[in-house]
Formats: structure tokens, C-alpha cells, sequence
């Protein structure tokens, strides 16, 4: 035990640890008008969350790798069981009801599929078509399931996720073109096959101020909040946008413009920081791993929290359409924050077995 805990990685520790308390911070700023119990409760699942966390430093890589298909699996079902038994919340049936609380399957699926695909390639190349087939089906039929609810933002960032994974484990570059020249010729029927409101969406991104108070609201809002902050910030607990509410979903999908507004830019700044910080840290574990199964892992989870932060941004900003993304550690959400502390443990886990010195293994070796 004395022996993982000299081999932690505390730089990672230290950047979850001030996302913590950053996102604490600006969530009690976005609730405190009447809605402290999901301030309370995501104390809670912050909780729950780093106890996982740590939990995940003491199990080792080859054991966590044979759980891949059984959580995979686990994933798969549940969101199979979401058209049938899944709550309505917001017009979208993504929820199911445990009892104690409510559980996004489509959360838990981004980081059971990165899961499964580092466990599929930690002894294959992605140059070999039958190998891609698997992970074509392993990606494919999830991105159908939550299509579906319908989640267009969840499905966009697990295809990217999954793409990026791909191209680390050995995809040829022609093929990567092929493939994006196929979806280029697809995206008129996409369009066909999308949602009203998803279509809405994209032509209020084009032009917000079409429909100021329908469907551009929601972008005209959040861009005044990001601007009046300045450079220091209304304060804490002086934004007018928040406080007014204003914003929509301001614990949620909008917590970025909650935190610009009153942290102005050197928030923003803090927080972009700690972002970089927490990636690049990512990228360095996965780069001295010493099995592609921890390196594909870590490749896996830094593209999802890229993305994550990429569209959540980019969208209250108004340079990309709105979707439900959350902003990672910041945004209020249960399923999503206890999935991404989880993910983090299996990227310590990778680092702490990365500073062991083992003769017959080498960077990058398969798994088992």
C-alpha cells in the first residue's frame, strides 16, 4: 500500500482536487437562489466520486482489464432498458430511476466503450479491417441507443472519442480520409433523420439573433453574461445574468457563462489552465505507460474531456450549436461526475504501474 502511495501521480491529484472546489464554488453560485440541495448533493457525488477514485489506485491494470466486457455489457443494458422504463426529464428519456438516484446509462457508456476499445486494440493493430469491424459494432450500437433518447451531443462526443482511439492504436491515414469523405457525403441524409429542434439548433448557431427570444435565447444570454464579466468579474455572487436567471440551465450545460460573469476572464483563465494542466498530465502518463491497454486507456479519456471541454465551451460562446454537453467537474450532474472521477482513478492506476520497473515489459507492450 505505502508502495502505490509513493507512486501517485500528485500533480494529477492536485488538478482534480482545484476543479473540485472551482466547480463548487461556481455551482453555489448558480443555485444558491433556492436550489442549495443540488449544491448538497453534488457534494455528495463528489464524494462518492474520490472514494472511487482511490479506490481504483490499488486494483491493478491486468484485473481492471478483464472487467472491460463485463461493463461494457452492464453499459448496453441499461440503455437498452431506457426506451422502456427510462424517466422524461427536459422532453428527453434518458434517466433511469435506482431508487437512491437517478443514472445517465449514456455517462457511464463513453467511458465503458473507451473501456472495451483499449482492452480490444491492447493486442491489435487498427490496421486490419476485421479488427475495425469489431470496433465499428462496439461503437455503433450504443451511438444508435442514445440517438435515439435522442442525445445528438453525447452520440458526437463518444464517435469522436472512439475515432481518436482508433488512430492511436495504428488506423491508416487514407483510411481516416475515407472516412471522413463518407460522412461528408452522408451529412445531407443526416440532416433528413435529424430532430426539429436539432435542426433549429444549427440554423439559430448560424444566425442567434433570427429568433432573440425563442431559440437564439439561450446563446444571446449566455454571450451577454461571458462579455459583462470583464476582465475581474462582477463577483461572487453579484452576476445579474445568474442571479436573475436569465440563463438557462445555468448549473448545467451554461455553468461556463456563470463562472465568466462573475470570475470575468482571470476565472476563465484559471479554469482553462487547470484543463491544460489536467490533458497534457493525461497525455504524459499514456506516453510512458508500459502497456498499450494504459496507454490506449489514457489516450481515450484525455479525448473525451477534450471534447467535453471543446463543445461546452464553444457552445455558450455561441461558436458552435448548442448541445447537452456538460463541462467537466464544473457542471452539476451525478452520472457524469462520478464517471469522469472514476476514469481519472484508471488513469492514476496506469501512472502509479508506470513507475514500476518491470525487465519484461516495455512502453506500449499489450496488456496481458
Amino acid at each position: 500500500m505505502m508502495k502505490t502511495l509513493r507512486s501517485l501521480d500528485w500533480i494529477l491529484i492536485a488538478s482534480v482536487l482545484c476543479l473540485a472546489g472551482l466547480g463548487l464554488i461556481t455551482l453555489y453560485a448558480a443555485v444558491h437562489q433556492g436550489g442549495i440541495g443540488l449544491w448538497q448533493r453534488q457534494v455528495m457525488f463528489w464524494a462518492i466520486g474520490l472514494m472511487l477514485f482511490g479506490i481504483l489506485w490499488f486494483i491493478p491494470l491486468r484485473v481492471l482489464g478483464l472487467a472491460c466486457w463485463p461493463i461494457y455489457a452492464l453499459a448496453l443494458l441499461m440503455l437498452l432498458l431506457v426506451p422502456f422504463i427510462g424517466e422524461v426529464q427536459m422532453g428527453a428519456r434518458r434517466w433511469l430511476n435506482l431508487g437512491l438516484f437517478h443514472l445517465q446509462p449514456s455517462e457511464m457508456m463513453k467511458w465503458a466503450l473507451m473501456f472495451v476499445l483499449a482492452g480490444w486494440f491492447a493486442s491489435r493493430e487498427a490496421n486490419r479491417v476485421s479488427h475495425l469491424m469489431v470496433a465499428l459494432l462496439l461503437a455503433a450500437v450504443p451511438s444508435a441507443l442514445i440517438i435515439m433518447q435522442p442525445d445528438l451531443g453525447t452520440t458526437l462526443v463518444l464517435l469522436f472519442a472512439a475515432t481518436a482511439m482508433v488512430i492511436a492504436a495504428g488506423l491508416p491515414w487514407r483510411w481516416l480520409g475515407y472516412a471522413v469523405a463518407a460522412a461528408l457525403a452522408a451529412a445531407p441524409v443526416l440532416w433528413h433523420f435529424m430532430h426539429d429542434y436539432q435542426k433549429q439548433r444549427v440554423m439559430t448557431f448560424l444566425d442567434p439573433q433570427s429568433d432573440p427570444l425563442g431559440a437564439g435565447y439561450h446563446v444571446i444570454q449566455s454571450t451577454i453574461a461571458i462579455g459583462s464579466g470583464g476582465l475581474m468579474g462582477k463577483g461572487f455572487l453579484e452576476g445579474t445574468q445568474a442571479r436573475l436567471h436569465f440563463l438557462p440551465e445555468q448549473h448545467t450545460d451554461f455553468i461556463f457563462s456563470v463562472l465568466a460573469e462573475e470570475g470575468g476572464f482571470i476565472a476563465v483563465a484559471i479554469l482553462l489552465l487547470l484543463y491544460a494542466l489536467l490533458i497534457v498530465r493525461i497525455i504524459m502518463i499514456s506516453a510512458r505507460a508500459h502497456s498499450r491497454f494504459g496507454s490506449l486507456l489514457c489516450i481515450g479519456v484525455a479525448s473525451i474531456f477534450m471534447l467535453y471541454i471543446t463543445v461546452n465551451i464553444g457552445m455558450v460562446s455561441g461558436l458552435l450549436p448548442v448541445v447537452g454537453v456538460p463541462l467537466p467537474f464544473i457542471s452539476y450532474g451525478g452520472s457524469a461526475l462520478v464517471t469522469m472521477l472514476v476514469a481519472m482513478g484508471l488513469v492514476m492506476r496506469v501512472a502509479i504501474e508506470s513507475q514500476d520497473k518491470i525487465p519484461w515489459q516495455r512502453p506500449g507492450s499489450p496488456l496481458l
